[in-house]
């Protein structure tokens, strides 16, 4: 249930341009409570436009901070939206001197105190975080979903392994993105050039990505774990544990000063936390930083920062499913990280040697690598999944107490290969007692990057050797009576793109290999507890019914006789949308991953955008088509890019990329 109360403040909003060093303007919309006092102010940032696609969720927050007596500004990313110049890389060094630029011109106007903030999620916490190393006049950040290494916890690489599902879906993303116009309707007559300027500008993304296959300077340049000390604001990480990026969160609460951080982890997806998009419980968050604010923009002594240092959820034991409204459980705090509360725990693992060559369609039941709220997002029974893995099991005694866990597992795995390249991906399952497997965490490395991430290093033919890496964070409560599985697999597609002779697999010994969890004990602690839901209500934003036929979530295709899986996703990201203004807007995305059970250079990524900006009141008709591929041969990637602009039946735009890219490591 969402609250929306009376504010303290009347509100006012106006868009404008903020000109930057270069003379380049980006496009700005900025909330103001009403009052002849100088506020603090509060900046999102993000590539996104916030002239439509992120409207809705524009519209929930940033008038609440207004109301609650902040300005709170939304502004494109340059080269995105109605912002002039050309679209750039992700958080690239351009984006990032704008940002302080922006935050510069922010504290400089004569409605602000000086003091500015900045949240995000996604992209915008992950630039909040890399500005907050750069610009004195940022004082504080609440950082959602983001993260702190761009290249093994942001959608490119997992483990030093091409993550073929998110870096393949990301780049064709932002290919559509950087292609949409300028609305005319606040670009003004001069859209149509700056349109055709951006497109002879637009390079699709997965070009630079798949050329960067260790953490070299590139991935380095963009992430702030290079040096947390050169974070100057305060703060506040949040995540969720159905989010891929919440290590981040771990990570930051560790290594930031105490007196200037505070994390927040709960059962979550990719969404902020008051949204109430599955799984919940959703919780008062814009209330919960507007305290965060308040202290260290206002300087208002309201204890914000007595609270623990994490407050993280537990979940409860559920039964595997693709959704979860609510995700049973508890708050839980901790005053240090790591706490005393948890202690390593390692389980060693029995029996004879096993070869391990999992079919390459191994993975198909992963879920979505980026949940979002919903049907299909989360991972089914894994049943099928552990049947192509090597599993280990680890009882809970009946009748005595739950395993509960906090933190990062681990796995140390004694390994032989007889081929120089290779995968390994080790699942956490809770299996109940009649057997239902339900993925409570996952992680993976490449190999190659086991000396590494900055390193590409062949396996030696024949040999053993030991290899060490963590799975993803999890709180999580294993129950009497239910069973610890550790499943490892040498294949996981669509997540880990395999290898020339990775299909060979590896051959484990147990004797020397282990699973170890960060079990915390039972502490007693103060309660924990959110208020409800809060939020300014959005812009009406019509969803008309079209006579298109629904298409599943994600579809899984076998063809028997080919011996090919096929893997189709619809990830509903907008669909068609009449806003108050006027705009009609429709996108339709369809993604295919493919891959035949024993070829593992079979595998192939697919993905088609379809989108209409319409506005029939100024005659205005546009529409952007993207068209997107990967695969890959013994010696590299071939990437292949359409992209097709028209102004109504006139064509304005058309070009095409297919890029070799050899690869050396991923």
């Amino acid at each position: 249930m969402i609250v929306r109360t009376r504010f303290p403040y009347a509100t006012t909003h106006e868009d404008v341009r903020i000109p930057l060093p270069d003379g380049v303007e980006l496009y700005a919309r900025i909330w103001r409570p009403v009052t002849d006092e100088p506020v603090p102010a509060l900046l999102e940032y993000l590539p996104y436009r916030l002239t439509d696609w992120t409207a809705p969720r524009d519209g929930q927050r940033h008038p609440w901070y207004a109301g609650h007596g902040y300005a709170s500004v939304r502004v494109d990313v340059r080269g995105h939206g109605c912002s002039g110049g050309a679209p750039g890389d992700e958080c690239d060094a351009r984006e990032l001197a704008d940002g302080t630029a922006v935050v510069e011109w922010l504290a400089a106007r004569p409605w602000c105190t000086g003091s500015v903030g900045m949240f995000g999620i996604a992209w915008g916490g992950c630039n909040a975080l890399q500005i907050a190393a750069l610009a004195p006049e940022l004082k504080a950040v609440v950082t959602v979903c983001s993260t702190d290494d761009r290249y093994d916890n942001a959608g490119h690489y997992m483990g030093g392994s091409v993550l073929a599902v998110d870096m393949h879906a990301r780049a064709a993303a932002m290919l559509a993105f950087a292609a949409r116009p300028p609305d005319p309707l606040f670009a003004g007559d001069g859209w149509r050039e700056q349109w055709l300027a951006r497109l002879e500008s637009v390079e699709p993304l997965v070009h630079t990505w798949l050329s960067h296959q260790t953490r070299d300077d590139y991935w380095r340049r963009g992430s702030v774990s290079e040096d947390y000390g050169a974070i100057g604001a305060a703060v506040l990480a949040v995540g969720g544990w159905h989010d891929p990026y919440r290590d981040t969160v771990l990570r930051l609460v560790s290594h930031l000063p105490p007196d200037r951080v505070r994390g927040l982890i709960g059962p979550w997806s990719h969404q902020y936390p008051d949204r109430g998009l599955a799984p919940g419980p959703a919780i008062g968050f814009l209330q919960e930083t507007l305290r965060w604010w308040d202290h260290w923009l206002k300087g208002v002594d309201n204890g914000v920062m007595a609270e623990p240092l994490l407050r993280s959820w537990i979940c409860e034991s559920h039964r595997p499913a693709p959704v979860y409204e609510r995700m049973e459980g508890r708050w839980v705090g901790d005053r240090a990280w790591p706490p005393p509360s948890v202690v390593p725990l390692s389980y060693e693992l029995q029996g004879a040697p096993v070869p391990v060559a999992s079919p390459q369609h191994t993975g198909l039941d992963a879920g979505r690598f980026l949940p979002s709220g919903n049907e299909a997002d989360l991972p089914p029974d894994q049943r099928e999944e552990d049947a192509k893995s090597a599993c280990f099991e680890f009882p809970v005694a009946a009748g005595g107490e739950a395993v509960e866990i906090l933190g990062r597992p681990s796995v140390t795995l004694r390994l032989r290969m007889d081929v120089p390249y290779g995968q390994v991906v080790a699942r956490l399952c809770d299996v109940a007692p009649d057997g239902a497997s339900t993925l409570v965490t996952r992680g993976a490395l490449n190999l190659s990057a086991r000396l590494g991430r900055d390193r590409a290093a062949r396996w030696p033919v024949g040999a053993y050797e030991d290899v060490t890496f963590e799975l993803n964070a999890i709180g999580h409560s294993f129950p009497p009576g239910h069973r610890i599985r550790l499943a490892l697999s040498s294949a996981y597609w669509p997540w880990i793109w395999p290898r020339a002779g990775s299909g060979a697999g590896w051959t484990l010994e147990p004797a020397g290999s282990a699973l170890t969890l960060p079990v915390r004990t039972a502490t007693a602690g103060a309660e924990i507890a959110f208020g409800p839901p809060e939020q300014s209500a959005p812009p009406g934003v019509v969803l008309p019914a079209t006579l298109d036929e629904p298409r599943p979530e994600r579809l899984v295709v076998r063809d028997v006789a080919r011996g090919t899986w096929r893997l189709e996703v619809d990830p509903r990201y907008g669909g068609t949308r009449v806003y108050p203004d006027g705009l009609e807007c429709g996108e339709d995305v369809a993604e295919v991953y493919e891959i035949q059970e024993a070829d593992p250079l079979s595998a192939r990524t697919g993905s088609r955008w379809r989108i209409r900006l319409h506005r029939p009141d100024l005659s205005w008709d546009t529409r952007v088509e993207t068209r997107s591929e990967i695969t890959c041969d013994e010696g590299g990637f071939l990437t292949s890019n359409e992209l097709v602009c028209r102004e109504g039946e006139e064509v304005v735009f058309h070009r095409t990329w297919e890029r070799r890219i050899p690869r050396a490591a991923g």
